[in-house]
């Protein structure tokens, strides 16, 4: 199956970065686009740019998104909006787990609820899930980012099993550092925060993630591919830590007799 075999495309977290780039390049492609974000002025400019059609939601808003999705025939679902606040678990704040859970879980599950069983009927559809490279491994001071992902990357999988039968196709993309604003919007616009993760680094861009999306969506309808990890070539994950304790272990309190 390829791209003249889908006709309409909705992709959230459209506004800058990964998103906008998959817009740009399914439109190219000939889709009718549909892009969510909650950003209205990015999302307006790409919409002026490229003849998307834009839609300034807030994917957590299930009733809004619920009511966008009722009226369309998804062919191809980009699940791409995402959120983190970095911190370690023992500090974790409930309103950032709360805020993780349903922009980078909750919304794709109820997304794909409402996509997915349309595309079965029709036998026709791809379902494209960012997850990240921190669903697979981890690294210190993102443990609610780690967990929603994972959720993610087992949701590709399962789908694949739900609608085994029907060419639905399922793609989970895990990216690494790419260079996009996503650093900015996490730790603020500084040069400080451009030197610790851009300035200097060979990185993917937004486009090379775009393109291997377009990569797996044109592949012939015999062909799913499943999983696809995208890091700078100078990436490794990994690496074995192994730590002294600070003192001797704090006894219990003895229970009085």
């Amino acid at each position: 199956m390829s791209f003249s075999d889908y006709r309409t495309a909705l992709v959230t977290g459209a506004s800058s970065g990964i998103g906008a780039a998959v817009v740009e390049r399914l439109c190219r492609e000939g889709l009718e686009v549909h892009a969510v974000a909650r950003s209205a002025g990015p999302l307006n400019e790409l919409a002026a740019r490229t003849g998307c059609i834009a839609h300034v939601l807030d994917v957590s808003d299930i009733k809004a998104m619920t009511k966008l999705v009722e009226g369309l025939e998804i062919d191809v679902l980009v699940n791409n909006a995402g959120v983190d606040r970095p911190k370690k678990f023992l500090q974790a704040d409930p309103e950032d787990i709360d805020l993780l859970v349903d922009v980078n879980l909750r919304a794709v599950l109820h997304l794909c609820r409402l996509a997915v069983p349309g595309m079965v009927a029709r036998d026709r559809g791809h379902v494209v899930n960012i997850s990240s490279i921190a669903a697979a491994y981890n690294f210190g001071g993102n443990s609610t980012y780690h967990a929603t992902k994972a959720g993610v990357s087992m949701l590709s999988n399962q789908l694949r099993v739900d609608a085994f039968g029907k060419r639905v196709r399922v793609t989970e993309i895990c990216p690494g550092r790419v260079a996009t604003d996503i650093f900015a919007h996490v730790h603020g616009d500084t040069p400080e925060v451009r030197a610790r993760f851009i300035e200097g680094f060979e990185l993917p861009e937004a486009k090379d993630i775009a393109d291997a999306i377009a990569f797996a969506i044109a592949a012939p309808v015999a062909v799913n591919i499943g999983y696809m990890e995208i890091t700078p070539t100078l990436q490794v994950m990994g690496g074995l830590q192994t730590g002294k304790p600070e003192g001797p272990a704090v006894p219990a309190p003895r229970k009085p007799r």
